[in-house]
């Protein structure tokens, strides 16, 4: 008997705690909801799993947890704490992205940059709300809808709310499909989701090549601090369209890239221990995202229906939408809803344009807050 009380002592039962139970359940529907509704799997099946394997409470004197220096958890998370997997995430993205779009009606840039709204209007919520200004910078940038870039800020300027960002970020990449359509609808007529585009024109091969190593330098140069982001975003791109390191960018864009969304997701899930992520600070920060990303697409969507105040060649303002730079869920978005109303408008390689667009524009949004607030 005294050999089972101790084994007993040692199991996770005796010290699960309330707020253990109700993270591991948050997990449970996480993976739920990427199984059954398809909101984007990759990411909520490791984040889901790893939200419950953080959340079972160790043995006295075991290391375990990813904030248990020396534990295997903590290698795992080393790369989100400092930063490390976000700018391989970008490599992956920018090796499978193709800015032709863009390249061919440079306008849609603009709704790319008017949906950043969303991060700066947040930050000064944020700091309304009692947060510090570092703290209110890495909260902000959840309206540009990008994980990895929520991530990288977060890391170098409020570690200490990086989960909750990150899980914040990354629940509302996964509920696009949701939050943006009725903000879509309600905010343009039908006459306007009706309009039809011009196919985009043919971009020469050699646009493609000069394009990312040109962006990347004027990119840089506005926002010093993201360098790391857009270096590798543009390399990944290059590697993509220079066509002489093809083996190259399939390797960045799939092995590698699924890799370290692997590792990423599992070790964000598991940073989400009940004792640090269900406080009050991560419920006001999970209020702020959803605002912020609501902006965001508020931004994109007005900023289209004042463009077209001055162009003869009318935008669907659908596409401002896509100006979050959750790639490439938000203009397959800007394509159900403008085919609800019309079948035959196709607007997804429209609204592709301001999505790449968001991309670099919550990447520039971030090096800026980071250079401003260090």
């Amino acid at each position: 008997m005294e050999i089972l009380t101790d084994f007993f002592e040692t199991t996770g039962f005796l010290t699960l705690e309330p707020g253990n139970v109700i993270m591991i359940l948050i997990g449970i529907v996480f993976i739920f909801l990427a199984i059954t509704k398809d909101y984007e799997p990759l990411l909520l099946v490791p984040i889901g799993m790893g939200a419950i394997v953080g959340n079972i409470p160790a043995a006295a004197g075991m290391s375990m947890g990813v904030y248990d220096s020396g534990s295997v958890l903590y290698y795992l998370y080393f790369g989100v704490d400092q930063g490390v997997y976000p700018p391989l995430i970008f490599l992956g993205i920018g090796a499978m992205t193709d800015f032709s779009t863009m390249l061919s009606n440079p306008k849609l840039v603009l709704l790319g940059a008017a949906a950043q709204i969303g991060v700066f209007l947040t930050f000064l919520g944020a700091l309304w709300l009692g947060f510090s200004p570092q703290q209110a910078g890495a909260i902000g940038i959840i309206g540009g809808a990008d994980g990895p870039t929520a991530i990288f800020l977060a890391s170098k300027l409020a570690p200490e709310l990086l989960g909750a960002i990150a899980i914040a970020a990354y629940s509302y990449m996964a509920l696009v499909p949701v939050i943006q359509p009725p903000i879509m609808k309600l905010l343009t007529r039908r006459e306007e989701r009706l309009i039809r585009m011009k196919p985009p024109r043919k971009v020469s091969k050699r646009e493609k090549m000069i394009f990312p190593v040109a962006a990347f330098l004027i990119s840089a140069m506005i926002a010093p601090g993201a360098v790391v982001l857009l270096g590798m975003l543009f390399f990944g791109n290059l590697l993509k369209e220079s066509l002489v390191t093809e083996r190259l960018a399939q390797t960045a864009r799939t092995a590698m890239i699924d890799v370290v969304t692997i590792l990423l997701g599992f070790a964000v899930g598991a940073s989400t221990q009940a004792d640090r992520f269900l406080t009050q600070d991560s419920l006001r920060i999970f209020g702020l995202g959803a605002l912020s990303f609501a902006i965001a697409t508020a931004g994109g969507v007005m900023f289209a229906k004042f463009m077209n105040l001055f162009l003869k060649e009318k935008i669907n303002p659908l596409v401002g939408a896509a100006g979050v730079s959750a790639v490439p869920d938000s203009a397959r978005v800007v394509q159900m809803v403008g085919q609800q109303e019309d079948p035959h408008n196709f607007l997804l390689m429209h609204a592709m344009a301001p999505n790449v667009a968001g991309v670099v524009g919550s990447a520039i949004a971030a090096g800026v807050l980071w250079s401003v607030l260090t």
